[in-house]
């Protein structure tokens, strides 16, 4: 069995940089991204369908996450590919922050220092996990866009993270999403 791609390989117009795709995100964290329309009142984000309006690629690497940490190969088919990808990643690292006796609170501070860190590597950068998969960004300029735009996309998953693993309650996270900690998607950590 295949792993799972992204739904974004054939997003016309996609900015890149390197060859990391910089697509739209639905988000209020301020940054590079292209803006998606927010969600209206009463849609619940954590069901939403690959084909609406205000889907982005965080959800996708939400709702893809625990299946394709099963995968130690990743056929990468293109730049949105590589979105996920990291994402994955990212998401990997705020679970292994996330302790089963933590409450939400304490949660939200381990996963916000995390994606707050301004010391995190992109691809280009010597400390980056997968450099082999990804094209360095040609100059100073598109590694800052990339930076801010990697900075936006760690922020906001934290927090969609936050919401799907303390779903049932504020007091204790989900034991199917800390299941989750040991696993290390194609054999890499962030």
């Amino acid at each position: 069995m295949p792993a799972y791609h992204s739904v974004f390989l054939d997003e016309p117009n996609q900015q890149l940089i390197g060859n990391f795709a910089l697509l739209p995100l639905r988000t209020k964290t301020r940054g590079p991204a292209l803006q998606l329309s927010a969600l209206a009142p009463g849609e619940d984000p954590l069901q939403l369908a690959p084909d609406h309006a205000s889907y982005d690629p965080l959800d996708e690497a939400l709702s893809l996450f625990r299946a394709n940490t099963f995968f130690r190969n990743f056929e990468i088919k293109g730049p949105a590919d590589r979105v996920l990808i990291y994402a994955i990643l990212f998401i990997s690292q705020c679970l292994n922050q996330i302790r089963p006796t933590m409450g939400r609170r304490e949660a939200e501070k381990a996963v916000s220092n995390v994606a707050l860190d301004n010391n995190f590597s992109v691809p280009g950068d010597a400390g980056f996990p997968l450099n082999q998969a990804f094209q360095p960004p040609r100059d100073r300029n598109e590694a800052e866009v990339l930076r801010g735009y990697v900075g936006q996309m760690r922020q906001e998953l934290g927090m969609r993270l936050l919401q799907r693993v303390y779903a049932d309650g504020e007091d204790r996270p989900s034991k199917w999403w800390l299941s989750f900690t040991k696993r290390k998607f194609m054999g890499k950590a962030l």
